[in-house]
């Protein structure tokens, strides 16, 4: 008798997709992201409007090379869409930011006390003052910032609450760049405090709209008729973040 072993031979695993392919335009180079969909059909491309960021989307088993090709091929695409981008604002001295609609100039002033403030001059002239290091300044304006969208948004939220008489469980702010705000089932609410930089009417909505969802989790007419009961000008608000939500992301 003769005893054998079956052995079953492993293909190598394919290597790995680079993370990005860089696109050369015009004597520009775009870097672009990559990553597999499962659901996709076919390859696409994307610039975000908020970021700049440039997304190449390809099929599960799609011929990487194929794809590759695809974005150097749509090279002027991007350019095009990556020059209606807006520029990036640095949040530091000698710059200027929205807060609450209005435009503040920051202002360094290293010898005063406090950390950050806003002066409302008589000649309309609005400044955020910052005090204290050059080095600390940005840190110091973006908690403020920050600060101060969490208070507005506090106050909102507890306004629309207590006429619908439901409560929210917590109130989270992050910086994404998809959505302005969300509501998870547990009753969870969560904004992108660069809602501060926007007129406080569209602030306002966005409170309200996420606060809708603590009793109607969908977009449905019923949803809509109480967005509009509790904020008035949502139409408004809604047309104001599809002209100018973008723009609140070149500040960083």
């Amino acid at each position: 008798m003769i005893l054998g072993l079956r052995t079953r031979l492993r293909r190598p695993a394919p290597p790995a997709d680079p993370v990005h392919v860089d696109v050369a335009h015009a004597g520009e180079v775009f870097r672009v992201a990559v990553r597999r969909a499962a659901a996709a059909r076919r390859f696409t491309l994307r610039v975000s409007a908020a970021t700049g960021d440039v997304m190449l989307t390809l099929p599960a088993r799609a011929d990487f090379a194929r794809a590759a090709d695809f974005a150097k091929r749509h090279g002027g695409w991007i350019a095009a869409r990556m020059a209606k981008v807006p520029a990036a604002v640095d949040l530091v001295p000698g710059a200027v930011v929205p807060i609450r609609g209005h435009n503040h100039h920051i202002e360094h002033r290293p010898r005063a006390r406090g950390t950050v403030w806003i002066e409302a001059h008589e000649n309309g002239r609005c400044v955020l003052a910052v005090a204290g290091a050059a080095e600390h300044a940005h840190r110091r304006i973006l908690d403020f910032l920050k600060r101060e969208a969490k208070r507005d948004l506090e106050a909102a939220v507890l306004r629309h609450t207590t006429r619908l008489g439901k409560r929210a469980a917590k109130i989270t702010l992050r910086d994404t760049t998809s959505r302005w705000g969300s509501c998870s089932a547990a009753g969870r609410l969560n904004f992108s405090w660069r809602l501060i930089l926007a007129p406080s009417f569209v602030l306002d909505y966005l409170a309200a709209h996420e606060v809708a969802h603590l009793r109607e989790m969908n977009h449905s007419p019923r949803f809509w008729r109480l967005v509009h009961l509790l904020a008035p000008r949502t139409d408004e608000a809604e047309a104001w973040l599809k002209r100018h939500g973008s723009a609140l992301h070149r500040y960083r």
